[in-house]
């Protein structure tokens, strides 16, 4: 299977330390199987950071990726809401033991939802919904672990 990053710069070798905490599933490296949303995550890159548009491309074999801990989210649910939010919240120290995971993007306002459901503004069903990606349902896979990128052979 292909998957694709996309950045500002060129990545000549994954280095999970320099991923960013607080994902939507953690200290990760992240790809896409969509070659057109690695493309726009490297334009947005761009223009936060500056740089160039680079888009990398690495192959992994799907038999080794289920031989890891390997955590899959179909869909939006309430599972998925509760893992963002573990991982998204600074004021925890939340660490979860998958190798790999898979599953749907979060908005990029849930820093804003999160304070809305903390403050009892929002309960979870509204918390669940305002974390949708608004562009529809988009798949992103987190590297998470060191064994985990051993598996991503650059093309």
């Amino acid at each position: 299977m292909k998957l694709y990053h996309g950045s500002n710069v060129a990545i000549e070798a994954i280095d999970l330390s320099r991923s960013k905490p607080n994902k939507d599933f953690g200290r990760a490296f992240y790809l896409s199987s969509d070659l057109s949303q690695a493309q726009e995550m490297a334009k947005a890159k761009c223009i936060q950071f500056g740089g160039t548009p680079c888009v990398t491309t690495y192959e992994v074999d799907e038999a080794q990726m289920q031989q890891l801990a390997y955590k899959v989210f179909d869909c939006y649910n309430h599972e998925w809401a509760r893992f963002v939010y573990n991982n998204r919240d600074e004021q925890q120290d939340f660490t979860h033991q998958y190798d790999i995971v898979y599953g749907p993007i979060a908005d990029d306002y849930v820093g804003l939802q999160m304070r809305k459901f903390r403050f009892s503004k929002l309960t979870f069903e509204q918390f669940l919904e305002e974390i949708k990606y608004p562009k529809g349902i988009t798949f992103q896979y987190a590297f998470c672990t060191p064994e985990a990128i051993k598996l991503l052979q650059r093309v």
